[in-house]
């Protein structure tokens, strides 16, 4: 399956006096369906001359990382009965020992109607993130598998309104 990386050297951007927030999104994907919600999202926030870091879950982030963004935006698809992704728990795992007092978060996921439970993977990082301390300022935004145009546009009106609730 082709990965593709949307990372972006810039973290912050000075637009005149105005310092902006600083962004980051994590992501799961096995199917390429997450991913593709993430392309929408972060391409959304772009548009508002916002920057974000996006990094695959793959790419073995370090949770402690979340800590010098001002907003954070996970998305994981749901595995099985209702579990995060394998590639998931350990950054899970250690999001017990950050602290994200102040942060804005928000979350998504492409899910699947075929299993008992509908999209708890996004459900379950909500949770962990208010755990932490962090205020999730939109609701999870839950996609039936392959994003089809009215999703997309559900991401990138979610990608818009997270920018909105920073400032």
């Amino acid at each position: 399956m082709r990965r593709v990386h949307f990372q972006q050297k810039k973290r912050y951007k000075v637009k005149g006096e105005v310092q902006l927030s600083k962004l980051v999104m994590i992501f799961a994907s096995m199917s390429g369906n997450t991913e593709e919600m993430a392309d929408h999202i972060a391409g959304a926030i772009r548009e508002t001359e916002s920057e974000i870091e996006v990094i695959d879950i793959m790419d073995s982030p370090e949770a402690s990382i979340l800590e010098q963004y001002d907003g954070i935006i996970l998305g994981a698809y749901t595995w099985g009965d209702g579990d995060l992704p394998d590639d998931f728990l350990d950054f899970y795992d250690a999001m017990d020992s950050i602290d994200l007092n102040g942060k804005k978060a928000a979350v998504f996921g492409s899910c699947d109607s075929g299993y008992p439970k509908y999209g708890v993977a996004v459900d379950i990082l909500i949770e962990k993130l208010q755990e932490r301390g962090a205020a999730v300022v939109l609701e999870g935004l839950k996609v039936e598998l392959t994003p089809e145009d009215e999703d997309v546009e559900k991401c990138l009106q979610f990608g818009a309104e997270f920018v909105k609730h920073l400032s």
